[in-house]
Parts: structure tokens; C-alpha cells; sequence
């Protein structure tokens, strides 16, 4: 305890403050053997003046010695102060560390969420590279594994842009970066002289660098790359507290630019396996005008379980090969068995004039498989004999294609069958259809006639309906058709569900009349 009158003059001292202010014996001014800080307290306190009763006044803080301390003042009645010198220092050491732990703990969480928030390869290099720059270091750079001869690679300044580069240095150079590109533990920094750091890890106007921290990016499985940090000389080198707290960064950073590289792998094969499911663009084969439309049940898909091929013959004469068929089931698991009918189809290819042994194979292919779908479907064999078209229609349980009459009718094809790769024997019957210049064949999935919409929201779009529809598009090209179809089923819908929709038209092309060149003789036709 310190006790000191209204004039700042000592008044009395205890025997512990002694070895703290020993300069501080009664008689002696405040000012002259107190820290300023107490000081300036006690001249706010000594101005109140005396108190019938003694006060307690506002706890102060403050440094004596390189010590923490409180100073807890009461006031006396003659005016004079007491105060009571607590040392807070391992109270203060405390709360600073835990004050440094919620920045860091505060920080952690914000880069783990700004990191997960971009599946993007490029931008979590970007994020890593300025994050680190703002809040580790004094720049940052961040390696990727090598692409080939190259290792990419992004460096921020601190307040700086990331920039991207690549990186064909010597890594032996550098102590700890080829084993931290391999996901070794990092070597401590101590271990790594400034001075030798390659021109290629210094940032354009940094300057001399101080310290260095490299310490790899763990990702899922295999490392994610490697984290370099660097400090200029005229700040303080990493301590090992920093280098821990950087590794903690790094592996957040490392988890992210895993998930981003691995997402980016299955988006590229997916999109592979994704071009080989989508359907074909149609186009005039052998003289016969094919064309088609498809359009998933959710918009954010591309594929589904509806489907259709064109196979142009191998052989001069022979018809081509439609099949459009209905996969049970939608997205992705439809997709797949979708895929599996299109291949099987295609080695059925020599087999392709007889519509009942294709179909009866696949069958016993799926039946096979593990797959516990099935599938509806039509076959059509189209060849162009003159200015006519010859169709063999063959149903497998499939909505039974419709002819578009040069009149405006719209007739059904005769042929029925029963669904594939559901019972052991299947039956189909075969159509036979002669289509005359301008004349049409329609085939579709249910999706189209099962559509609901409407006016009340609830009524299906009907196979009266299509049949109205399609009488209208006499004398239509393929491609017409094929629109003027989707787009009634879209307006039916509106914004509602529904199932996977595909629409594939066969057209017997138009045939213009060319006069002779001595304008007498009869001309040729030609599509």
C-alpha cells in the first residue's frame, strides 16, 4: 500500500511496495518516484477533495518494471489517497493469450468458410495466397503440384493482387519445398537462411527477406501443394507459435484446394461420359430428313432416362436405324441404364433389318443385368425409294408412333409389343409405312402426352391433343415439327414438374421438278 496527501507528497509506505517504488519514503513527491500513469490518477482523485467517509475510487492499470499492475485507490477523509498495488501481470498474460487464440481461432474459421465456398481450383489459390499475405506474412506464395515440367503457382504482397505464374525453378534449392510438395512435415525456419532464397520466390520490389516458412498443403490423400511464407528484414522473424498457427492455416487451405482439384477431375469425366449420353444431332441422312428434340425432367440435368439414336445404313439400299425408347425412372440412374441400351443397340447393328431379334436381345440383356428398370421402345428402319420413304415401325410397349398425312390427317401405325427387360419373352409386331414427299413420322415419350398443365394445372396434355397438334404441321419440315411439339408441351406445363420428354420426326423431303436443259424434255427430281 501507497499512501500519498492531496499534494502528492508520500505519506506512508508498506513494506511490499518497498522493493517496487523503494525511492518512495514519506516526505518525497509523488511525481518524482511514481510511474506517470499513477501519478495522474491520484492528481484526479486528490482535486475531489476530503469525504466524510473514505471513497473507493476507478481501478487503474498500468506497467512498473516491466510488470503488470492494478491500483485500486480509496480515498480518506483529510483528502489523502491509499492505493493498493496488485501485480496482474499472469492475469494479463493470460487474457492476451486468449485474446490471440479467439483472433486466430476467428480467423481459422473465416478462411475455412471463404476456402469451401469456391470449388474452384484457381480462386482457393488465390483466396490461400492473399489470406496468408494479410494475415501471416508479408507475402505469400502458393505451389501446386506439377503440371508436366511446371508447377503452377500464385503470389500476393500483402495489400497486393494475387498473380498467377508458373514455376520451373530448381525446388533443391530451397530447403523443405520439394519435401513439402511431397507432404513431409516441415522443416523448421531456423533451418532456412533468407539469403539463399532464389530470385523466383521473391515477389518484384519486396526486398531483402527477412524469414521463411514452408510448410506443405495436406490434402485428401496426396498433398494439395505447398504454402511459402516470407517476412521483410525490418519485421520480426516467425516464431514457433506463428509457424504452428501457420500450419494450422495451411491445412484448411490444403483441404480446400483438394476437394477443388478432385471436384474438378469428376466435373471433366463427367463431362465425358456426359457427351456420350446425350443425344445425337439429327440431320438429312441417305435422303431421309431426321430430326429430334429432348428435354430433361429437372432443367438442371442434361440427360435422363429418354433417348433416341439415328444409325445410318452401311450398306447402299438398307434403311437407317431409329430407336427412341423410355428408360423408367429419371436423372442420373435412368441415365446410366440409357446408356447401357444405346451401346448393347449399337453392336445389334448387323442385326438391324429385323426389329424382333434386336429387341428380344436386348431383353435377355437387361434381364442379365443387375439393373431392375425397364424400358419402353420403337424401332424404325427408313430408306428412300424414289421420292418416297419406307418406314418399318416395330413398338417394344411404346407409345405407338403417329404419320403426318400430306392432308392434314394424322393416322396411328399398326404396331404394338410388349415392354423390354421386364418378362423373360417379348412380342412385337411390325408396321409397315410408306411416306410420300412431305409426309412425316412422329415418335415420342410419354413425358409429352403425360405432361400435366392447363388451365387448372392437372390435365394431361392427352393424346387427342398431340394428334390436333400434329395436323396442323402438314407439309412441316422435320425440324418444325419437332419445335412446334415442345413448345405446345412447354406452354402445357408452364413452370410445373414433369417427366423427361424426346420427340424424334421422320420426313420424306419435298422434290422439286427441274425442267430439262432444251426446256422440252422431262426433268429429274432431287430433294
Amino acid at each position: 500500500m501507497l499512501v500519498a496527501d492531496a499534494q502528492g507528497v508520500v505519506v506512508r509506505r508498506s513494506d511490499a511496495v518497498g522493493p517496487l517504488l523503494p525511492a518512495a519514503a514519506p516526505g518525497t513527491s509523488l511525481v518524482d518516484v511514481a510511474p506517470a500513469w499513477l501519478c495522474a490518477a491520484h492528481s484526479r482523485l486528490a482535486s475531489v477533495g476530503p469525504h466524510a467517509v473514505p471513497q473507493t475510487g476507478p481501478t487503474v492499470r498500468g506497467d512498473i518494471d516491466g510488470r503488470h499492475f492494478e491500483a485500486h485507490p480509496t480515498v480518506r477523509g483529510d483528502g489523502s489517497v491509499a492505493w493498493w498495488l496488485v501485480d496482474d501481470t499472469a492475469h494479463q498474460l493470460v487474457r492476451e493469450a486468449l485474446r490471440r487464440e479467439r483472433e486466430r481461432s476467428a480467423f481459422l474459421a473465416k478462411a475455412s468458410s471463404v476456402l469451401l465456398a469456391s470449388l474452384n481450383l484457381g480462386r482457393c489459390m488465390d483466396v490461400t495466397a492473399r489470406m496468408a499475405a494479410e494475415n501471416l506474412a508479408d507475402a505469400a506464395l502458393v505451389i501446386a503440384p506439377a503440371r508436366g515440367q511446371r508447377l503452377p503457382m500464385v503470389t500476393c504482397v500483402r495489400g497486393g493482387v494475387p498473380a498467377t505464374t508458373t514455376m520451373t525453378g530448381d525446388l533443391d534449392g530451397v530447403p523443405g519445398l520439394a519435401e513439402a510438395l511431397r507432404g513431409f512435415p516441415p522443416v523448421p525456419s531456423r533451418w532456412i537462411d533468407p539469403a539463399t532464397a532464389p530470385e523466383w520466390m521473391t515477389p518484384e520490389g519486396f526486398g531483402p527477406v527477412g524469414s521463411i516458412v514452408i510448410t506443405p498443403l495436406p490434402g485428401h490423400g496426396i498433398p494439395a501443394g505447398a504454402l511459402i511464407l516470407l517476412r521483410a528484414t525490418e519485421t520480426a522473424a516467425f516464431s514457433d507459435e506463428e509457424e504452428v498457427f501457420a500450419r494450422l492455416f495451411a491445412a484448411r487451405a490444403g483441404a480446400a484446394m483438394s476437394a477443388a482439384r478432385l471436384y474438378a477431375e469428376q466435373s471433366t469425366i463427367s463431362d465425358m461420359l456426359m457427351r456420350e449420353l446425350l443425344p445425337p444431332v439429327l440431320h438429312q441422312i441417305s435422303g431421309v430428313d431426321f430430326a429430334g428434340g429432348y428435354r430433361p425432367s429437372a432443367d438442371h440435368e442434361r440427360i435422363g432416362g429418354d433417348f433416341y439414336d439415328v444409325h445410318p445404313a452401311t450398306v447402299e439400299g438398307e434403311g437407317s436405324l431409329v430407336s427412341l425408347g423410355d428408360v423408367c425412372g429419371k436423372g442420373l440412374e435412368a441415365a446410366v441404364l440409357t446408356g447401357k441400351i444405346r451401346n448393347t443397340l449399337h453392336a445389334l447393328l448387323p442385326l438391324a433389318d429385323d426389329h424382333q431379334r434386336m429387341l428380344s436381345l436386348l431383353n435377355t440383356a437387361l434381364l442379365s443385368s443387375h439393373h431392375t428398370r425397364f424400358a419402353t421402345m420403337v424401332l424404325a428402319s427408313a430408306v428412300r425409294r424414289g421420292s418416297a420413304v419406307d418406314l418399318k415401325l416395330t413398338s417394344g410397349g411404346h407409345p405407338t408412333p403417329l404419320i403426318i398425312r400430306a392432308g392434314g390427317t394424322v393416322e396411328e401405325a399398326d404396331t404394338h409389343g410388349t415392354l423390354i427387360g421386364a418378362i423373360p419373352n417379348v412380342s412385337s409386331s411390325t408396321a409397315a409405312v410408306s411416306l410420300a414427299p412431305g409426309e412425316s413420322c412422329v415418335l415420342y415419350t410419354d413425358g409429352i402426352t403425360e405432361a400435366k398443365g392447363g388451365p387448372m394445372g392437372d390435365d394431361l396434355f392427352g393424346d387427342e391433343r398431340l394428334k390436333r397438334a400434329l395436323a396442323g404441321c402438314a407439309g412441316m419440315p422435320a425440324e418444325g415439327i419437332v419445335e412446334h411439339v415442345q413448345m405446345l408441351a412447354a406452354q402445357w406445363l408452364g413452370n410445373r414438374p414433369h417427366d423427361d420428354m424426346a420427340v424424334v420426326v421422320i420426313s420424306a423431303p419435298r422434290t422439286h421438278h427441274l425442267s430439262a436443259v432444251n426446256g422440252h424434255t422431262r426433268g429429274r427430281f432431287t430433294a
